[in-house]
């Protein structure tokens, strides 16, 4: 009789636990105001679970961040959260915030790699906004569409993200930079022009810097700049190889008769072949055109060579396949 009184205690005293555990759960995840008002969230990409929690929290609109992990990992809802920005409230629960932060964001995030082209910066803007890619190609201006991670609201038109990049440009292109390079005696227009070029040439900092120097003494002293990034700008969309910049040039494309031709046409092409980095800027500010080289020569693996004769760079290229 005794062992049935203890489990009947026992059963009884383990409801009040779960049912007192029950009422603290849902208090933890219930609104923290009646405040209606909405607030703008902002969760970046690749944020953590337990980041937009703490971030949740600060903002005042959850009251427990370890109640809400534990029940984002419940309902499976943490791995669904999208990047970019949502309206919440105060008065809302835990569970409906976290539905808002899985479903479709207010606006969202856009990366523009580094030495993409107009073509290809219209891409993704069309994948990730839907932008019609033919009207941003009308008002962009290629080498001046900044390269970086972009918040774009939804409703956003082409003109207004094409401003929004050539504003960003501006920026990074800062008046120290433009009178550096104006000192090396290039215009403000020809330093983007080059420094686009070497952004396709160059992929490190020490080797940008190199690249730049060569080519500014190529001009110097009336050389043609004779770089591959030029043709395979001017051969176009490689429909076997899906990309805007073919890898393997032959020696009739060395041939093809367009104003980006290098090898046929002296100084710079009209206009720059991609959207150029800040580090691409910068190495043509630090640019030495007084160095010795005059021929460059980027490996299979990665390595880069400089000569100062043609010989020395056929030697180059013959050792270093």
């Amino acid at each position: 009789m005794k062992k049935v009184k203890k489990i009947v205690w026992l059963i009884i005293f383990v409801t009040l636990v779960f049912f007192m555990f029950k009422s603290w759960w849902n208090s933890q995840l219930s609104p923290v105001s009646a405040d209606k008002s909405s607030k703008i969230v902002v969760i970046e990409k690749g944020e953590s679970f337990s980041a937009i929690s703490a971030k949740l929290k600060e903002d005042h609109l959850i009251k427990n961040t370890q109640a809400f992990n534990i029940y984002g990992k419940q309902s499976g809802l943490e791995n669904k959260i999208q990047a970019g920005t949502f309206r919440v409230s105060p008065s809302m629960t835990g569970r409906e915030i976290l539905k808002i932060l899985t479903t479709e964001p207010l606006d969202n995030w856009v990366t523009l790699l580094e030495g993409w082209r107009m073509e290809e910066v219209a891409d993704k803007l069309n994948q990730v906004l839907g932008i019609d890619k033919k009207d941003f190609l009308k008002v962009a201006k290629e080498g001046y569409m900044f390269p970086d991670t972009y918040l774009f609201p939804k409703d956003y038109s082409a003109t207004q993200i094409a401003q929004k990049l050539e504003n960003t440009f501006d920026m990074k292109y800062s008046a120290n930079l433009r009178s550096r390079i104006k000192s090396l005696g290039l215009t403000e227009g020809q330093g983007v022009i080059l420094a686009s070029i070497v952004e396709r040439e160059a992929r490190s900092s020490e080797v940008r810097k190199m690249v730049a120097s060569i080519l500014l003494k190529r001009l110097k002293i009336g050389m043609g700049l004779n770089v591959d990034a030029s043709i395979q700008y001017a051969l176009g969309y490689q429909r076997q190889e899906k990309s805007w910049w073919k890898k393997d040039l032959s020696l009739d494309d060395l041939k093809i008769d367009s104003p980006y031709n290098t090898y046929i046409h002296s100084g710079l092409p009209p206009t720059p072949i991609c959207n150029p980095s800040v580090s691409s800027l910068q190495a043509l500010a630090d640019a030495d055109p007084s160095t010795p080289y005059l021929y460059y020569y980027h490996d299979s693996k990665g390595n880069s060579y400089y000569a100062k004769t043609l010989e020395e760079h056929n030697t180059n290229v013959a050792n270093n396949p």
